[in-house]
């Protein structure tokens, strides 16, 4: 029989056998993150990730207090991020069905995991959409073909979704990407690169298909080449097959230039592809979700209507 003691080390010890999702406590309290039990949460590579590990230290919150808030609050800025997982935020009420995989931004340095990943979370559940969170594999991870960790996450991610969509109460044909800035990024890479993964094929995930059915582009870096005079990035090549999107953006964004969205939407008209974008005057950068006085903070609701538009979700009664 155990000593007391030794129960204690047992329990220590299955407890951080099956936390391996969870962050460090020094994340922020009531980010929202890491997820509470009533979201399941899986590993998305059986074993190591394929690739380098290109962590320095242990996963942890990021922000010091010399970072912005946005809206007037803090943001959880995870970092070092090895461990790459998929969170299951179904919705409380109406299952539409639909489900959309979630891609924070963070210049493929951190992940805005609060602002870009638990807060769409919530709202995409008061619309009926099931989120499933990617927490991507950070630093230094993008953008593709630079490093291709993050998208090979990306990939896996919505094979993963397809997978278990009868499971998670899902419809397969309705599965889209959102991401913003570097996830933006994300977002269009795998909605330009599904045809093919950028690993060795693993199980029945692998097998599925991982072309998203819609994207949701919000203030997208990486698509235009500003030492090219804002050039189209040669590397996302839109085609006809390329899943219809929605793009957001701010003509006074410095971070991620309106070039970016420009080009992107551009490419998609070329290619035939249905596509709906909406350029504010003013917002800035990173923004998420967060209500301010500008207009630009009301995007979910123009996603809303396109979703509708687009029959991802059913038509609105009259």
């Amino acid at each position: 029989m155990l000593t007391p003691s030794q129960r204690l080390a047992a329990a220590l010890g299955l407890f951080a056998s099956i936390s391996f999702a969870a962050s460090p406590p020094s994340v922020a309290q009531g980010s929202g993150w890491p997820p509470g039990p009533s979201h399941p949460v899986i590993k998305i590579w059986p074993g190591n990730p394929p690739g380098p590990n290109t962590t320095t230290g242990p996963e942890a919150d990021a922000t010091t207090a010399k970072d912005n808030l946005i809206a007037g609050r803090p943001l959880v800025r995870l970092g070092n991020v090895s461990t790459p997982t998929l969170t299951l935020y179904s919705p409380k009420g109406k299952n539409s069905g639909a489900a959309v995989v979630v891609f924070p931004g963070g210049g493929y340095q951190i992940l805005a995991i609060d602002l870009e990943g638990t807060e769409v979370c919530d709202w995409l559940n008061s619309a009926g959409i099931s989120c499933l969170l990617l927490k991507y594999r950070v630093p230094n991870t993008g953008p593709f073909p630079k490093s291709p960790e993050a998208l090979q996450d990306a990939q896996r991610a919505v094979g993963l979704t397809r997978t278990h969509a009868a499971e998670w109460h899902i419809d397969p044909n309705r599965i889209g990407v959102l991401g913003f800035s570097a996830g933006a990024h994300l977002a269009a890479a795998i909605s330009t690169h599904f045809d093919k993964r950028l690993y060795d094929p693993i199980d029945a995930a692998d097998q599925t298909s991982c072309r998203p059915d819609f994207a949701v582009i919000v203030y997208p870096g990486y698509l235009a080449i500003a030492d090219k005079n804002f050039a189209p990035n040669p590397d996302i090549q839109v085609t006809a097959n390329t899943p219809p999107s929605f793009i957001v953006q701010t003509e006074d964004d410095k971070t991620a230039h309106v070039e970016s969205s420009i080009d992107y939407f551009m490419a998609l008209k070329n290619a035939n592809v249905p596509a709906e974008m909406h350029i504010y005057t003013e917002g800035g950068h990173g923004y998420g979700l967060r209500r301010t006085a500008l207009p630009v903070t009301t995007w979910p609701q123009s996603v809303e209507v396109w979703l509708h538009t687009i029959k991802i979700l059913p038509a609105s009664k009259q």
